[in-house]
C-alpha cells in the first residue's frame, strides 16, 4: 500500500458510431457493463483499485450518472462516498480535462478504462509506486511483447515494435502536474495508435514518428521525445504482467479475458 493516496479514474463512455461488439455480446448499452466470469466488469475494474490501496478517490466518466447508479454494488459505493461519477463528452481529451475540473484537486492522477478486466491489486500497485517514485509529469504502463507472448501467444495483441521490441500500453497513464494535463489531447483520435501511423504523426510529431517508423530508438527515447515536443517530461513504467495490456476491446479478447478469470477463480 502507497503513503500517498491519489485520484483514480475510469473512463468508462461509450464511443461514438455504432454500438461496441462487446457490449452486443450481451445486449447492453455499455461495454464496462457486461458480466464477466460472474461479475459486471466495471465492479471488477473498481474493486482492483479499491484493494490496491492506493487511492483515495475513485471516479468514473461516463455519460450520465444513471448508468453505473443501474449497477447494484457502484450505486452503494456511489451512496458511501466511495465512487462518484463526471460526465463524459465528446472524446476522451475532454472527458478527461471535465473530470479534472469537476474534481477541483485531482492530481496525481492515474487514469484507466472501464474494460482492464485482469487488472490485479497487485499491478495497480506496482504501477503506482513506479509512478510515484518519478519525477516526470507523465508515467504510462508498459508491457514487453516477450512477457505477453510467454503466458498469451496468439492474444491478437498490437504492438509497438521499435529498438528494444514490441511493447503495449496497459492503459494506465499518472499525471503528476498541471502541465501534465495537456497529454490528454493526444487522446482526440481515440488514443488508439497501435496501426494507425497518421495519427501517431498527428499527434507526437514528425522526429519521434520517424524513430518509431524506422525503429532508431527504444521506448524510453520516443517516449522521452513525445513528451519534450508537448512540453512536459515524461517516464515508462515496465509492468511485467502478461495481462497488464490485455483489455476488453473485442469478442476475441472477452473470451480470452474470462478465461483467464475462471481459471484464478
Amino acid at each position: 500500500m502507497t503513503e500517498q493516496k491519489i485520484t483514480a479514474l475510469v473512463m468508462a463512455a461509450s464511443r461514438a458510431g455504432p454500438r461496441d461488439s462487446v457490449a452486443q455480446l450481451q445486449d447492453k448499452t455499455h461495454k464496462c457493463l457486461v458480466d464477466i466470469a460472474g461479475q459486471v466488469m466495471l465492479v471488477r475494474v473498481i474493486s482492483t483499485l479499491i484493494k490496491s490501496g492506493c487511492f483515495d478517490r475513485l471516479a468514473i466518466s461516463i455519460e450520465d450518472e444513471s448508468v453505473v447508479r443501474a449497477v447494484p454494488q457502484v450505486n452503494a459505493w456511489m451512496d458511501d462516498g466511495l465512487v462518484v461519477v463526471t460526465p463524459s463528452r465528446g472524446n476522451l481529451a475532454d472527458s478527461i480535462l471535465a473530470a479534472a475540473e469537476a474534481l477541483g484537486d485531482p492530481l496525481p492522477m492515474v487514469v484507466t478504462t472501464g474494460d482492464n478486466a485482469l487488472h490485479t491489486p497487485e499491478l495497480v500497485r506496482d504501477f503506482v509506486s513506479g509512478f510515484l517514485a518519478a519525477t516526470e509529469d507523465v508515467s504510462l504502463g508498459f508491457t514487453s511483447e516477450e512477457v505477453v507472448q510467454k503466458q498469451f501467444p496468439g492474444s491478437g495483441l498490437a504492438y509497438h515494435r521499435i529498438k528494444d521490441g514490441g511493447w503495449s500500453a496497459c492503459n494506465l497513464y499518472g499525471l503528476r502536474t498541471e502541465a501534465s494535463l495537456t497529454t490528454a489531447r493526444i487522446f482526440e483520435g481515440g488514443g488508439q495508435f497501435g496501426k494507425r501511423h497518421l495519427r501517431i504523426l498527428k499527434a507526437f510529431g514528425v522526429m519521434p514518428f520517424l524513430l518509431y517508423k524506422l525503429k532508431w530508438a527504444t521506448l524510453d527515447e520516443i517516449i522521452g521525445r513525445i513528451a519534450k515536443n508537448m512540453g512536459i517530461t515524461a517516464s515508462v513504467v515496465n509492468l511485467p504482467y502478461a495481462f497488464g495490456p490485455i483489455d476488453v476491446d473485442n469478442p476475441k479478447s472477452f473470451g480470452l479475458s474470462e478465461r483467464e478469470l475462471l481459471r484464478r477463480s
